[in-house]
């Protein structure tokens, strides 16, 4: 089975990262927690501490790598995009056709300066999508597409997650998901 790994640092916006962990995993995706420092423990933009599944010196990208996810948050997306390995590994399996999804400031903070949105569409938490010259910030809560998901905010966390579940599992299983967490857009 394909594992996905969603990339926590210091800041990180705690709805977008633990409730897309909780979604992709009440589809029967797999998907590890991956601290971008040295330690598994990590603290969110309001407080709340977890401790991640893995840290980032530990994975390698495979034939079996499905997504990588990157929450947004401030100091959240700064952090993520200052993490160098994440850099690599982001480049790396965009230029391989890999799937990539980013909420709130990430894609404009962590996605935009390494060219994984170029000549796409995408949104952004209102106000960074002015840091994006090269595509087309559609401003829409989530913009779907074959190998990249982009989400707005908080908010949009839910419908962001779904997204991420419908194009790796289906329509169908996502709208299973949504009716058994009695999600309702």
């Amino acid at each position: 089975m394909k594992s996905s790994y969603l990339f926590l640092a210091d800041g990180f916006e705690e709805i977008e990262a633990l409730a897309t962990v909780d979604v992709l995993r009440r589809s029967g995706m797999t998907v590890n927690t991956v601290s971008v420092k040295p330690g598994k423990t990590v603290t969110g933009a309001n407080g709340v501490t977890v401790e991640a599944d893995t840290t980032i010196d530990k994975i390698d990208l495979t034939s079996d790598t499905d997504w990588l996810i990157c929450p947004g948050g401030m100091p959240g997306a700064s952090n993520l995009a200052a993490c160098a390995r994440l850099s690599e590994l982001l480049v790396a399996h965009h230029k391989n056709g890999g799937r990539i999804a980013a909420i709130c400031a990430a894609p404009a903070v962590v996605l935009a300066p390494l060219g994984i949105l170029t000549g796409r569409k995408a949104t952004c938490y209102p106000g960074f999508e002015t840091m994006v010259d090269d595509a087309d910030m559609t401003g829409e809560p989530v913009v779907a597409l074959d190998t990249l998901i982009t989400g707005n905010g908080p908010g949009n966390t839910m419908p962001f997650a779904l997204a991420i579940v419908a194009v790796s599992k289906g329509v169908e299983t996502a709208s299973d998901v949504a009716a058994g967490m009695m999600f309702r857009k």
